[in-house]
C-alpha cells in the first residue's frame, strides 16, 4: 500500500509539472491551449536525442529540454498564439488542436512511431530502502525536483514582479498598459515558462511514460483532468489535484487493472457534478 502511495505521489508530481503550464495559460491568461502536450513531447524528444545519441549528461539534458521548449513556446506565442488570444474559446480549441495534429504528424515523419525511452544514469537506477519500503531512486528525484518547482512557481506568482504584472494584465489589459506594463512581454514570458516546464516534464517522464508521436493526444486528457479537478484559481489547487489523480490512477491500475482508467474518469465526473469550479477552488458565493 505504501509503495502504491509513493508511486502515485511521484506520478502525480510529474503530471503537475506537465500540466502546470496549462493551468497558468487557462487560469491566469484565459487561453485554452490544447497543444500544451506538444511542448512536453518536444522537450522529451530533445532530451532523449541529446542524452541517448549525443552522450550529454542526463542533468544537462533536462536543462536543455526546459530551455528548448521555452524557446519554441516563445517563438510560437509571438508568431501564432498572439493572434488568437482574443478569439472565442471555440476558435482557440480548433487552433490549438490543429497544432497538436501537426506536431504528431511532424514527429511521426521525422522519428517514426516506435515508442522510445530516455537512458537514465546508473546512479538513478534501482531502489533504496526507506522504512522497509523499496523506493525508486528515479521517482525520488522526480518528487524532489517537482517539489522545488512547485514552491518556486507559487513564490513567483504571489511574490514576484512578473506575477503581479501577470495578474494585473489578466484583470484589465488597458489599465495594465496605462501603468507601463508591457502586456505582450508578460504574456510571452509566462507562456515560455509554461512551455519550458512542459518540456522539462516531458524529459522527466520519458523514462516512465515513454515517448511516441501520439504523446500530446494520449496525455491531453490527463492535463485537462488536472485543471478540471483542481480549478484554475492558483498553483496549489492543480498541484493537489495532480497528487490525487496520480494516486487514484496508480491504485486503480494496481487493484483493478482492467478498469484502471475508469477510476480517474469517475473522479472527474463526480467533481464536475458536485464542484464544477474545481475540487480545491474556493466555493462560489450563493
Amino acid at each position: 500500500m505504501l509503495t502504491i502511495l509513493f508511486d502515485g505521489i511521484a506520478y502525480g508530481m510529474l503530471l503537475f509539472v506537465l500540466a502546470c503550464g496549462l493551468s497558468v495559460t487557462l487560469g491566469l491568461m484565459n487561453f485554452i491551449n490544447l497543444a500544451h502536450g506538444a511542448f512536453a513531447m518536444a522537450g522529451g524528444y530533445i532530451a532523449l536525442y541529446l542524452v541517448n545519441h549525443m552522450g550529454m549528461p542526463f542533468a544537462l539534458g533536462l536543462v536543455a529540454a526546459f530551455f528548448s521548449a521555452a524557446a519554441i513556446g516563445a517563438l510560437l506565442e509571438r508568431t501564432l498564439y498572439v493572434h488568437v488570444y482574443n478569439k472565442s474559446p471555440l476558435d482557440q480549441v480548433l487552433f490549438t488542436i490543429g497544432l497538436v495534429f501537426m506536431a504528431v504528424a511532424a514527429v511521426n515523419y521525422t522519428v517514426g512511431s516506435t515508442q522510445q525511452f530516455i537512458t537514465i544514469p546508473a546512479s538513478l537506477q534501482g531502489q533504496i530502502q526507506v522504512a522497509g519500503i523499496g523506493m525508486s531512486k528515479y521517482r525520488l528525484m522526480i518528487i524532489a525536483i517537482c517539489g522545488v518547482i512547485t514552491l518556486l512557481l507559487q513564490l513567483a506568482l504571489m511574490r514576484s514582479r512578473l506575477g503581479s504584472q501577470l495578474r494585473a494584465a489578466v484583470d484589465d489589459q488597458r489599465v495594465a498598459r496605462g501603468l507601463g506594463i508591457n502586456v505582450g512581454a508578460v504574456f510571452a514570458g509566462t507562456f515560455a515558462i509554461g512551455s519550458g516546464l512542459a518540456g522539462l516534464g516531458g524529459a522527466l517522464g520519458a523514462e516512465i511514460l515513454g515517448l511516441d508521436p501520439t504523446f500530446p493526444l494520449k496525455y491531453m486528457i490527463y492535463f485537462l483532468i488536472v485543471v478540471t479537478i483542481g480549478g484554475t484559481s492558483s498553483i496549489t489547487a492543480p498541484f493537489m489535484a495532480s497528487i490525487l489523480l496520480g494516486i487514484a490512477d496508480v491504485a486503480g491500475k494496481y487493484y483493478m487493472p482492467k478498469l484502471g482508467a475508469f477510476v480517474i474518469y469517475t473522479v472527474m465526473i463526480v467533481v464536475l457534478i458536485l464542484r464544477p469550479q474545481g475540487l480545491f477552488a474556493p466555493s462560489r458565493p450563493r
